[in-house]
């Protein structure tokens, strides 16, 4: 099947795949959180980016925020919402649908597997959710080192705001490590030596890395890289909202 022939067939998931995902939860919609009702189609959003482009995982977290509102929140069968934690919970639906839309568009090219597994898109829904709610973006870089020490098996993280220092190992947008100019086999040779920076941007400008040491254990899969990389996305949208970490971590 030609790239042209599936992002057509893959617009047409991104519109039609959340409408009958969401008539399908209509019958369990008194018992089904708001929560796990979102992840769930979030998984669709997922799916359509990863059989097309970017630009129908973006239609897909359009029509999944719609339909979500539309059916399965009071007033029901309206686009209406009265209820502020629903407005919240359709909102966060967008804004997550949009990144691992991203995310699973960045894995189509790399041809990997996308995110699909739900603790990972947990993980990326609650930074997203704190990322808005948070008065503080040290409460975001906070929870986004517990999140990564986990994540990626680490023995240590902390967060270094400021001017780059060194040429540690990198973890990539895409996943991988390089070493200087130099692509490091992660999965044939394991971690490099030392700490591995994981940069954060906002509007395309440096606001900060995370240094991570790793721990004793296997190397995370590609995955859970990938999804890190997502993380430090949010932490460096969060700072280029609220301003700088004073203090390092």
């Amino acid at each position: 099947m030609t790239y042209a022939i599936r992002d057509r067939l893959a617009l047409v998931a991104g519109l039609a795949g959340p409408f009958l995902v969401a008539l399908a939860l209509v019958p369990f919609r008194t018992d089904l959180s708001r929560t796990n009702a979102a992840l769930i189609l979030v998984v669709v959003v997922v799916a359509v980016a990863a059989l097309g482009s970017c630009v129908a995982g973006a239609v897909a977290a359009l029509s999944a925020a719609a339909w979500f509102d539309f059916f399965l929140t009071r007033p029901y069968q309206t686009f209406d919402i009265t209820a502020s934690a629903d407005i919240e919970t359709a909102v966060l639906l967008l804004v997550v649908g949009l990144i691992v839309s991203q995310l699973a568009a960045r894995a189509r090219r790399l041809e990997v597997i996308t995110v699909t597994d739900a603790g990972y898109l947990a993980r990326i829904h609650e930074t997203a959710e704190l990322a808005q709610s948070a008065k503080s973006a040290d409460t975001v870089v906070d929870h986004v080192r517990r999140e990564l020490t986990a994540l990626l098996g680490l023995r240590a993280c902390r967060f270094e705001y400021g001017t780059l220092m060194g040429q540690p190992p990198r973890l990539e947008q895409d996943g991988h490590v390089a070493v200087g100019r130099r692509h490091w086999d992660i999965d044939g040779g394991g971690w490099p030596d030392g700490e591995i920076e994981l940069r954060t941007y906002g509007n395309g400008h440096y606001l900060g890395r995370f240094m991570l040491t790793p721990g004793p254990g296997p190397v995370p899969p590609l995955q859970a890289r990938l999804v890190a990389v997502t993380l430090a996305d949010q932490t460096g949208a969060a700072l280029d909202t609220a301003g700088p970490v004073k203090d390092g971590w």
